[in-house]
């Protein structure tokens, strides 16, 4: 039973530190999803919807009306 209480009396006492994020992802969710979540990664989901769709539109359309008409 000595073991038992040597054990639990070296266990640290108290909140456990809080965990820093780490990387892109992990700082991210910190930020957006943490202690204060916010609808800013709606709106940075929309912007990337709207990037991509014109990146794929010129790609595939508009690089073609560059010098001549259609």
């Amino acid at each position: 039973m000595q073991r038992v209480v040597e054990f639990y009396e070296k266990l640290p006492r108290g909140p456990a530190p809080e965990i820093k994020a780490k990387g892109l992802i992990g700082r991210y969710r910190a930020r957006y999803f943490g202690k204060n979540p916010s609808a800013a990664p709606i709106a940075h989901a929309i912007g990337a919807i709207i990037l991509i769709s014109y990146a794929q539109n010129y790609y595939f359309h508009l690089r073609h009306h560059k010098n001549n008409a259609h």
